[in-house]
């Protein structure tokens, strides 16, 4: 694997960046990560949203936003596509809940342990057949997953 391939899947599995999603990879293109909001009411929409929940209209705004946010879940896929999936070892894929009010679910950078639920992350990209797609980067503690919580003891 050279260093421009991508660590997780295979280029042939690299989004086309026309269509709706164009100026989200128009501004990846370029290390922006940029969102659609209503144009109307100036809520967060999701990344296909055709009509905002608030107001009703369906004028979409793209718009540059801050890369960063708190990792709201996180999975860990064990299932492998061979072909399609590079990764030899299990790999986390985390719900980011962003400042702008967006989520989006995305891989890491590059391989790493699990962000514990409630851990900052940054947004940055990774690169999949040539195409920019939004990635997280986040400090995982070197002495493993986090503590989990006290439990209460019986009365």
């Amino acid at each position: 694997m050279t260093a421009a391939e991508d660590w997780l899947l295979d280029p042939s599995l690299a989004p086309s960046t026309g269509g709706r999603l164009a100026p989200l990879y128009a501004g990846a293109a370029e290390g922006r990560l940029t969102l659609p909001f209503c144009a109307a009411c100036d809520l967060p929409l999701e990344l296909e949203q055709q009509v905002c929940d608030g107001c009703g209209r369906d004028d979409v705004a793209w718009r540059d936003v801050a890369a960063e946010g708190t990792v709201h879940t996180v999975t860990v896929v064990h299932r492998r596509e061979t072909g399609l999936v590079r990764a030899e070892d299990p790999y986390p894929v985390a719900d980011v809940e962003l400042t702008s009010g967006h989520r989006l679910l995305m891989a890491g950078r590059r391989p790493s342990a699990p962000p514990a639920i409630g851990t900052p992350v940054t947004v940055s990209f990774r690169f999949l057949g040539g195409v920019a797609v939004p990635a997280y980067d986040a400090a995982v503690p070197a002495s493993g997953p986090p503590t989990p919580l006290p439990q209460e003891s019986p009365r």
